[in-house]
């Protein structure tokens, strides 16, 4: 039985903080889960909710403090989920992604492995090259752009956000106070009427050129043209406005159909001298210098020659392929998503790379049939796997090959040690380098270097 009560307050010691960077108490060996507190302090705590073996608490005053805490710099910071760190120093956020990986390594896995520290940023704030703003109604029925309310569909109005580029919350903004100003109507998730659901603006930070998404329900909105005209004569670095229309009763951001409202519907970004067109659409990652850190040290851990006939799984636009195809003899790009193998081949062109060949399709078929009827036999190996990890047909294939070059990149490290437990018998992890791609929140990025076994 549950030794605490809802709505009841109790002072608690906090022992851990777990995977999403909330503080762990025990009481009786019932365990509490306190978001914004840390490891070694006292809290007085007020219980919300209760279920068999654990229970949450809202954190009401810290009676004893950590060293790591901090005043969080961000006025929305308690009500919005983009951050869950903003209470803590950076260098100490870093050693908690640190210990949530090694932890995971010590509960999964026989070996000893040291996990390395995080690799961080010098700069943490204002990181992301993709900001995408709800729009909608507030409670009093006017228009709000910003973020949900954690856990809900409230829409936060946001004055100044830490993580987001700076430009591209300027031009957010001026779309916004457009749309306000023109009474274009926006959406109401209730009547499920009118136009503005979502702004997003991308931006290719070495190359500052901007593309604007206007998320809209209906196929035609009121001064479209105008809104174009006033957004391109204010920001000369927006290369490209598309409307996307979703009008349906969802979660998902973006619809299937992109109308090009401005430009030729792309922006280019560069990662290390490799240039890369982005579009809509496209999955591009969302923090670019700490990306060029982690292929960096992916293609070290590869130990990659000119012999050597390159695998990448899960390739999406082509970025960990194309930035490693100088230093092989041939690489095979694999992804499901057929409008990111397009980009992906316009990528290579663009960048000259002519020993690059892209495949659509499912890792899971697709690997298995480049080996099979293909009579490709890769020498290496570089898989970045959606959430969920790899599927159980590849991870047979890549143990069949016994690849000495075999480099996991995850962007979840329970799947990725989970996986590494699955190819135990074939590989040994020789390192797990975490990189911050996402500073002042829970996420952490891993990349792991596996090694066939001697036996």
């Amino acid at each position: 039985m549950a030794t605490v009560e809802k709505n009841k307050e109790y002072e608690v010691d906090i022992i851990d903080n777990g995977y999403d960077g909330e503080g762990i108490a025990k009481m009786d060996d019932f365990t509490i889960f306190i978001d914004g507190a840390i490891k070694g302090e006292k809290c007085k705590i007020l219980i919300v909710k209760v279920n068999k073996s654990y229970a949450f608490g809202k954190l009401l005053e810290v009676i004893e403090k950590s060293e790591a805490r901090q005043e969080p710099d961000c006025k929305t910071y308690k009500r919005c989920g983009g951050c869950s760190l903003r209470h803590m120093k950076y260098e100490e956020t870093l050693n908690l992604k640190r210990e949530m990986v090694q932890n995971l390594v010590n509960k999964t896995l026989d070996t000893k492995l040291k996990v390395n520290d995080v690799i961080g940023m010098d700069k943490p704030y204002n990181y992301r090259n993709k900001l995408q703003y709800p729009v909608g109604l507030d409670k009093n029925g006017n228009p709000v752009m910003g973020v949900f309310a954690k856990r809900t569909h409230e829409i936060i109005g946001i004055e100044n956000c830490l993580i987001q580029n700076e430009e591209a919350e300027k031009v957010a903004k001026e779309i916004f106070k457009f749309i306000k100003d023109n009474k274009i109507p926006v959406y109401n998730e209730t009547t499920r009427e009118g136009a503005i659901r979502h702004i997003i603006i991308k931006i290719g930070v070495k190359t500052n050129e901007i593309m604007c998404v206007i998320v809209s329900n209906k196929e035609k909105f009121d001064k479209e043209n105008e809104l174009v005209e006033d957004v391109v004569n204010r920001f000369p670095n927006v290369k490209t406005i598309i409307k996307n229309i979703n009008n349906k009763n969802t979660n998902v951001i973006l619809g299937q159909k992109n109308i090009v409202l401005y430009g030729n519907g792309y922006i280019y970004d560069k990662l290390g001298e490799c240039t890369f067109k982005i579009s809509a659409n496209s999955f591009y990652q969302t923090n670019p210098v700490q990306t060029e850190k982690l292929y960096n040290k992916a293609t070290e851990f590869a130990n990659l020659d000119k012999k050597d006939i390159l695998c990448d799984l899960y390739c999406g636009i082509g970025t960990i392929g194309i930035f490693a195809s100088d230093k092989v003899k041939k690489v095979y790009g694999i992804e499901i998503v057929e409008e990111a193998i397009e980009m992906a081949k316009d990528n290579s062109k663009i960048n000259n790379v002519e020993n690059i060949e892209f495949i659509v399709g499912d890792v899971e078929k697709a690997f298995k049939e480049l080996i099979e009827k293909k009579n490709v036999t890769p020498t290496a190996i570089i898989v970045d796997p959606p959430r969920r990890g790899l599927d159980e047909t590849t991870i047979n294939e890549i143990m069949k090959l016994g690849l000495r070059k075999f480099v996991y990149i995850s962007c979840n490290p329970a799947t990725m040690v989970r996986d590494i437990k699955l190819l135990d018998r074939k590989y040994e992890v020789k390192e797990i380098q975490p990189v911050d791609m996402f500073p002042f929140t829970s996420h952490v990025e891993c990349v792991a270097e596996l090694e066939m076994k001697e036996n």
